[in-house]
């Protein structure tokens, strides 16, 4: 039985000129029938189906629609049209950097963090100094967070979320946090998380890198669905082609 289906889903965003108007000219243009929307639809018409253990690489161009994709499949947000069927547990990996408070130290956003993803005082309590370890932070945990450098409040962020175990996890361009050597550990610990029978979604930039750790690849253009399938090789050899064309 499938893990995942992602029936004919569809994103649709709408903007106007409200935020430039205010209320009032707002109101004004609304009965004069002067007030603009526009539409822009960020993915259009996607379907795919993933069984347990399967690692999707999903593929595109910046604008393509692959993080919106991904709020969807992850429940952040609801698609205007098609479905999304889920079984299990879900635990998603996206924006590693916000969700923390720069004047609270590391310690503090480090059980803030674990608050908002659900875990329980005493879970943290008992995984606080494995968190703090795996992140390389042990000498800044008394350190406002807003004095770490980017990648170091990105390591941390992995570091916190990357503790469970889901049956269904999602990472948007995380393994490309921080420098070389932790790049290669939370490759590690993202293969631990796969092989404990996880179905992964993977977003990334690096073609190598889907080539290597995924059994299927969707690729999208401009929101719309090009190709999806188990012929990793074919797909990524097709979307590097029309990468050298462009």
């Amino acid at each position: 039985m499938s893990i995942l289906e992602v029936e004919n889903v569809s994103i649709r965003y709408i903007t106007g000129d409200f935020k430039d108007i205010g209320l009032k000219e707002f109101v004004m243009r609304r009965l004069k029938g002067d007030y603009h929307v526009r539409e822009f639809w960020a993915d259009r018409d996607v379907s795919f189906t993933l069984e347990k253990g399967d690692m999707l690489g999903i593929i595109g161009a910046n604008g393509a629609g692959k993080s919106t994709l991904l709020k969807v499949v992850s429940g952040i947000m609801e698609p205007t049209r098609g479905r999304v069927r889920r079984q299990g547990s879900i635990a998603a990996l996206l924006e590693l950097g916000s969700g923390f408070d720069g004047d609270l130290t590391v310690r503090e956003n480090t059980y803030l963090r674990g608050a908002m993803l659900g875990y329980t005082r005493q879970f943290m309590n008992e995984t606080y100094e494995q968190i703090i370890q795996f992140a390389e932070l042990s000498d800044f945990q008394d350190r406002p967070f807003k004095q770490l450098s980017s990648g170091m409040k990105s390591r941390l962020a992995f570091s916190i979320a990357s503790l469970v175990h889901p049956d269904i996890l999602i990472l948007d361009e995380v393994l490309s946090v921080g420098d070389g050597a932790f790049r290669r550990k939370s490759e590690v610990k993202m293969r631990e998380i796969i092989g404990s029978g996880a179905t992964t979604i993977l977003v990334s930039h690096s073609l190598p890198q889907v080539r290597e750790m995924c059994s299927k690849v969707l690729w999208l253009h401009r929101g719309e669905q090009v190709d999806f399938g188990p012929d990793v090789a074919g797909i990524c050899d097709r979307y590097a082609e029309f990468l050298a064309k462009r």
